[in-house]
């Protein structure tokens, strides 16, 4: 039996409130041997006070040595299994921002690039378009018409846009045309299957996108040309309620966490564009829902610039956002992270994620703080993240016992 079906066979309901506090990224690494990693040089007050009352542990996003992406990472901690349940970027990121995906579409992750007079990317951002500037160039590609084939063009962020194929007998199983350098052009789209007849359908569309999309751009000063990521087709995941029997809020700024929320079922609440109006968000819907999920992403990117002492500065503001939620009084509170983010690498990591866990029925370690070193000794263990959830539950009372 997976972990999921007893969950949902053993879920109970009860009054009691979950909130998981996601700080994107938030596991980190020390600058130099035997020093402190990021967390453990942030002034946590909040975050320390609850270690001492609480139990720590460590999770493992995905599988030991497997760096796992914000997809797989938030879907483990969600309680599924991120290695049965694959979601692509383009489909997080056209849910993210409210489409509503068929089974006919295929998704699609873009970017603006800039190209020179030999088509080569000489920025793969272009120049971090401010997002008044790209939202129009967005739009504009809807005028790109193939027969049998509905468009979608949707703008999301700076140079961020999402793109919606529709048609029968399309295939998510394209790589990415982004090459990850500049000095190149944009890869052409390759199905990775040469026999996939469904993949091979979604290239010969991309393509024809893509022709067209540049003529449109032509003559652009920093948007000009795209890169195509992220291809997906919307996936089958049964609804967080229906396995948990928690009714679910999710509180986010960014619309990839959005999309992987409502992916699962949780309802998105308000539109917060700092930490501080994601918890004012908290407070007015406090007595709508059991379990509220919030996101708060500058670790994650203040960790991918290699910037060390701005993502402690991140946690920081991270951890004065506590006191205000324990005032809401939960019955169960966990601080954790999608996956590590080290400022050192500057970028996603493989290594276990830490994890606090304060409020009923815990049973308190030894640990005075939260960092990594401490996690490592903490009552909770190492264990994988799809097990946070049904642990979280178990504090908040509402699994019942398995057998007679």
């Amino acid at each position: 039996m997976e972990i999921q079906d007893l969950v949902k066979r053993l879920k109970q309901k009860n009054d009691s409130k979950v909130v998981l506090f996601v700080s994107d990224g938030i596991g980190g690494l020390a600058q130099q041997p035997g020093g402190k990693t990021e967390l453990e040089t942030a002034a946590t007050p909040n975050l320390d006070r609850l270690a001492k009352i609480g139990v720590l542990g460590s999770s493992i996003p995905i599988k030991p040595g497997i760096t796992p992406g914000s997809g797989p990472g938030h879907l483990g901690i969600f309680g599924y299994d991120p290695l049965k349940h694959e979601i692509g970027r383009g489909v997080l990121e056209a849910t993210g921002i409210g489409f509503p995906v068929g089974s006919d579409d295929v998704c699609i992750r873009c970017n603006f690039c800039t190209l020179d007079a030999n088509r080569n990317i000489t920025d793969r951002r272009a120049g971090r378009i401010p997002t008044p500037e790209s939202a129009p160039l967005a739009e504009s590609l809807n005028a790109v018409k193939i027969p049998g084939v509905e468009i979608f063009v949707k703008p999301v962020q700076e140079h961020r846009f999402a793109v919606v194929f529709r048609a029968a007998g399309l295939g998510g199983n394209v790589y990415d045309t982004d090459p990850q350098k500049t000095g190149v052009p944009p890869l052409d789209p390759v199905a990775m299957d040469a026999n996939d007849t469904a993949s091979l359908k979604t290239v010969e569309v991309a393509k024809e996108f893509v022709r067209q999309a540049e003529k449109i751009l032509a003559g652009q000063p920093k948007a000009n040309g795209l890169t195509l990521r992220g291809f997906a087709k919307k996936p089958n995941i049964t609804p967080f309620e229906e396995v948990t029997g928690m009714r679910p809020a999710a509180i986010a700024v960014y619309p990839m966490y959005k999309g992987l929320a409502s992916l699962v079922g949780m309802t998105i609440e308000g539109m917060p564009k700092t930490i501080d109006e994601e918890i004012n968000v908290l407070e007015q819907v406090w007595d709508k829902y059991d379990f509220f999920f919030i996101h708060w992403k500058y670790t994650d990117s203040r960790g991918e610039d290699g910037n060390f002492d701005e993502k402690v500065k991140m946690i920081e503001k991270y951890d004065e956002m506590v006191a205000r939620i324990e005032k809401l009084g939960p019955t169960v509170f966990c601080s954790t992270g999608d996956h590590s983010t080290p400022a050192v690498m500057a970028g996603h990591s493989f290594h276990p994620v830490p994890v606090l866990v304060a409020g009923q029925n815990v049973r308190t370690d030894a640990c005075q703080c939260f960092g990594e070193t401490e996690c490592l000794k903490g009552g909770l263990g190492m264990f994988e993240a799809m097990y946070l959830m049904p642990q979280l539950m178990a504090f908040a009372g509402r699994l019942a016992k398995f057998g007679a």
